[in-house]
């Protein structure tokens, strides 16, 4: 079992909430973001092709999609998210005030950690690695997913439950942000992997956000989709919400959003580029980098010859894929290099939707084995 840290969050209110994880994770929030903080500044200086300056001041040096030299204010894009997001959901707007209550910090640090995908795809962050997610539909859905990120922030999330909301819900989560992978009391999940559009900045509501308001709010699948097609993101994401009977991927981007729906024997397969057609015009991530194109191909393949239920023993070993095997599905971070430039999977999750119950694996899949989980159920209200 892993020795992550759980925060048991609650409180009756939105801010409440906020206070109480600013209290419980004051430092770990501080430490994380000081490891943003750099990480920001890093991406913003690669991507211009110069060498920057660290964004103490929540400003780095300089950045853009394209290369081309350009300030990269941080608290301005955090502060911008912020705007998108009262105007769509308020009350998280009031949460993240909460947690920066708590943990003793200037507001737009914590809305720049629930910003990060934004800021980052401002920046023009390359993702050589990333996350990889299987869903198999049938008499009982179920799924997974390897979360990959950097290697430094590998001390950087939690597990946690949260009730309060409309919906209690459990998972796992970076220090400071509010929500990402994770299962609510009425059995719905959420599964994460981010994508790329041409399109991308930090204008709009944050994935991450996104996916708090789903899982702290929709009581059943169709509610979670029309949550996210009616989220109004500047980033791209796919989320794949999978409840007891059913499943499917949300694309969503700044052009707009589809639904993906399991292929003709129940299976999801994601990585991290577009699927929908239309959205896959303003395709990005893959262009960049197509190691994606191999870890679905790979997988797809993978399934194929798994015609049993999707349990967590059977993820692992279909997400246990590294080079030698056609594509690095399981990542590992090379002993050298800097920030930005070493992937790391941090976490293996698996989710039964029809028990409310996440299994985490603390690292890649590869490592896993019947005593190496954490299960997580989501509580009741």
């Amino acid at each position: 079992m892993t020795g992550r840290t759980v925060l048991r969050i609650t409180g009756d209110t939105p801010r409440r909430r906020g206070e109480d994880r600013g209290r419980r994770a004051a430092a770990a929030i501080a430490r994380a973001w000081r490891v943003y903080d750099e990480l920001f500044a890093t991406v913003a200086a690669g991507s211009a092709g110069s060498a920057g300056s660290a964004a103490s001041a929540g400003i780095s040096a300089s950045a853009g999609i394209s290369g081309a030299a350009r300030p990269l204010d941080v608290r301005a894009l955090a502060l911008r998210t912020v705007d998108a997001t009262r105007a769509w959901a308020p009350e998280l707007v009031e949460e993240m005030e909460g947690v920066a209550e708590g943990a003793g910090l200037p507001f737009w640090t914590v809305a720049a950690l629930n910003a990060r995908t934004e800021i980052l795809a401002e920046a023009g962050a390359p993702r050589a690695g990333e996350c990889s997610t299987l869903v198999r539909t049938g008499l009982r859905t179920t799924g997974g997913q390897c979360w990959d990120w950097h290697e430094e922030l590998a001390g950087a999330w939690h597990l946690q439950t949260v009730t309060g909301d409309a919906q209690g819900f459990a998972g796992i989560t970076e220090h400071g942000i509010l929500a990402k992978i994770g299962v609510n009391e009425a059995g719905v999940g959420v599964l994460f992997n981010i994508l790329g559009h041409a399109e991308d900045a930090a204008t709009g509501v944050p994935v991450h956000l996104v996916a708090r308001q789903v899982l702290g709010t929709a009581g059943s699948f169709a509610e979670a989709v029309g949550i996210l097609t009616g989220a109004p993101v500047s980033a791209s994401t796919v989320i794949t919400v999978v409840t007891a009977d059913r499943a499917a991927s949300v694309e969503l981007a700044p052009a707009g959003s589809a639904v993906v729906e399991p292929d003709e024997r129940g299976w999801l397969t994601r990585t991290n580029h577009f699927l929908d057609p239309s959205l896959a015009a303003g395709e990005l991530r893959g262009r960049r980098e197509p190691e994606t194109y191999d870890r679905h191909r790979l997988l797809a393949r993978r399934v194929l010859g798994h015609p049993g239920p999707l349990d967590p023993e059977a993820l692992v070993k279909l997400l246990a894929a590294h080079r030698d095997d056609g594509a690095e599905v399981c990542c590992h971070a090379p002993a050298e290099g800097t920030l930005g430039s070493r992937w790391a999977t941090l976490a293996t999750v698996a989710v039964d939707p029809a028990e409310r119950r996440l299994l985490v694996h603390d690292g890649g899949p590869c490592t896993a084995g019947p005593s190496t989980w954490t299960p997580l159920t989501a509580p009741a209200r």
